[in-house]
């Protein structure tokens, strides 16, 4: 009985694997044909038990969105989809009226992706996001310190 369960853990995990594969290639050739037509703006927003948020935002030199798509979703399965409401804006002028249509983690990858790109045309450098682990592990050093 324990021999099928972990024939079949491990037959899950390589479905898993191979997806998330399938599905990183696709994100790279998007990723790739949009290089091909400007400048890309990325934001993420993961989530660890909530749908993971990824928007592109493709710029001309003057920063004008020539398309805007996000991918978004739990599993595996999600792929890029076309954003609707910024094609012909442009990036630096975005605003809260123009975020508010769509849902909580769109917006705040939208926010990432405006932030991430005003750190990077002023010649700076985006600070990593902390792991899971390593938040856990300031917090118990911030515990500590305070004792």
């Amino acid at each position: 009985m324990i021999f099928y369960f972990i024939i079949t853990i491990g037959i899950a995990w390589l479905l898993q694997s191979i997806f998330g594969f399938w599905q990183i290639r696709h994100f790279n050739q998007t990723f790739a044909e949009y290089r091909k037509l400007g400048r890309v703006a990325v934001g993420r927003r993961t989530g660890l038990f909530r749908a993971g948020t990824v928007v592109l935002f493709v710029i001309d030199k003057r920063n004008k969105i020539l398309r805007a798509s996000k991918m978004q979703g739990v599993t595996v399965f999600s792929r890029i989809r076309p954003l609707k409401g910024f094609e012909g804006k442009y990036l630096l002028k975005i605003g809260p009226d123009d975020i508010a249509p769509h849902d909580r983690l769109t917006r705040l990858a939208i926010e990432d992706a405006l932030r991430t790109f005003d750190i990077i045309t002023k010649g700076g450098d985006i600070p990593p996001k902390k792991s899971l682990l390593q938040k856990i592990m300031s917090v118990h050093t911030k515990k500590r310190g305070e004792i």
